[in-house]
C-alpha cells in the first residue's frame, strides 16, 4: 500500500470513528433489551407526534434477538418500542423514558404482555398505577361477558342491571386514577394520566390534578399540555355564555 493509500484509510478510518462518537454523545437515552424466539425483524423507537407517530431509531433483527436504540430527549416522555415482524401486523411497548438507561425484555409470543422494563422511576410509576387498574379491567371484562349472555337470553334485567354495575364500575376506576393523580403531584404521569386515562372525566377534577402539580411538573411537557387543554375548555365555555 502506498503513503498515500495509507493517508486515505487512515483519515477514512479517523473519520468513521470521530462520526460514531459523535453519534453516541448527542444521544442521551439508550434503549436496551431482548425479543426471546424473534429470528427477523425490525425494531423501532417511536414517540407520539402531532398528528402521526415519529420514527426516532430503528434496527433490523438478524437471527440475533438483542437490540440497542438511541435518541435524544429533553424531559421524561411516553416513548413506544414497535416490532414490525413482516405479518401485516404492528405491535407495541409504551413506556415512560427519561435521559438514561431503559431495558425492555420479551418474547415473540407475548410481545407485549411478557414484557419486563427497567428504568426511569416514571415507568416504576405508571406500573404501580398499571397493577392497580389490573383489577378494573378484569371485572368489566367479566362485567362485559355476563351481559353478553343475558342478551342472547333476552334478559334485559340482568343486561339492565350488568349495564348499571359496568358503569359504577367506570366511575371507580376514575376516581381511583384521579387518586393516584393527586397522591403523586410531584410525578409527569401524573397529567398523563389525566389526559389519556380519564379522558371524560369532569374538567373540574382535571383542574384539581392540574392545580395540584408541583410548579416542576406544571412545566414539563404533559403539564403545558394539561394546562393548554383546560385554557381551550375555558376558552370555549366563555364563548358560549
Amino acid at each position: 500500500m502506498t503513503k498515500f493509500q495509507n493517508l486515505l484509510y487512515t483519515i477514512a478510518i479517523t473519520s468513521l470513528l470521530f462520526s460514531c462518537g459523535g453519534k453516541d454523545s448527542e444521544a442521551n437515552f439508550t434503549l436496551t433489551g431482548s425479543i426471546k424466539d424473534l429470528k427477523k425483524g425490525v425494531v423501532y423507537l417511536q414517540k407520539d407526534g402531532d398528528s402521526t407517530i415519529i420514527d426516532l431509531d430503528s434496527v433490523s433483527i438478524k437471527g440475533e434477538p438483542n437490540f440497542t436504540l438511541q435518541t435524544t430527549i429533553e424531559e421524561p416522555i411516553l416513548l413506544y418500542l414497535k416490532l414490525d415482524k413482516n405479518d401485516g401486523q404492528d405491535y407495541f411497548i409504551p413506556f415512560f423514558a427519561d435521559k438514561g438507561f431503559t431495558e425492555i425484555n420479551t418474547t415473540l409470543k407475548n410481545f407485549n404482555t411478557d414484557s419486563k422494563i427497567t428504568g426511569s422511576k416514571q415507568q416504576a410509576l405508571l406500573e404501580d398505577y398499571l397493577k392497580l387498574m389490573s383489577d378494573f379491567k378484569d371485572n368489566n371484562l367479566d362485567l362485559i361477558e355476563a351481559n353478553f349472555e343475558a342478551m342472547k337470553r333476552n334478559d334485559t334485567i340482568a343486561s339492565d342491571s350488568l349495564v348499571k354495575r359496568s358503569q359504577r364500575l367506570l366511575k371507580l376506576k376514575y376516581a381511583s386514577t384521579i387518586n393516584f393523580a393527586l397522591n403523586n403531584k410531584d410525578s409527569e404521569v401524573a397529567p398523563y394520566l389525566a389526559l389519556y386515562e380519564i379522558p371524560n372525566t369532569s374538567v373540574k377534577y382535571l383542574d384539581s390534578i392540574y392545580n395540584n402539580l408541583t410548579d416542576n411538573i406544571k412545566q414539563s411537557y404533559y403539564g403545558k399540555t394539561l394546562g393548554s387543554v383546560l385554557k381551550d375548555y375555558r376558552k370555549a365555555q366563555d364563548s358560549l355564555k
